[in-house]
């Protein structure tokens, strides 16, 4: 498996904490499309199928830190 880049590894930790291709676009001034070309790229590296998986094998992996996913108040109040 090859490392993610510095990108894949931003978009995907976006993508982990429920934002959608639109709103991470914006928050990375880019648009929805590449968003998804970037998230395709990480899958392909990750050897994943889609972006739980993906999520998933990052953290296994190390590409992201259980620190950058972020729990909304709402379902942390819940548990």
């Amino acid at each position: 498996m090859t490392s993610l880049t510095k990108r894949q590894r931003q978009v995907l930790a976006l993508a982990a904490n429920g934002n959608t291709n639109a709103a991470i676009a914006a928050w990375c001034g880019t648009r929805p499309d590449s968003v998804a070309a970037i998230l395709t790229a990480a899958y392909r590296r990750l050897g994943a199928s889609d972006r739980a998986q993906a999520v998933a094998i990052a953290l296994a992996v190390g590409e992201l830190g259980v620190h950058e996913i972020h729990i909304p108040d709402q379902q942390r109040e819940a548990a």
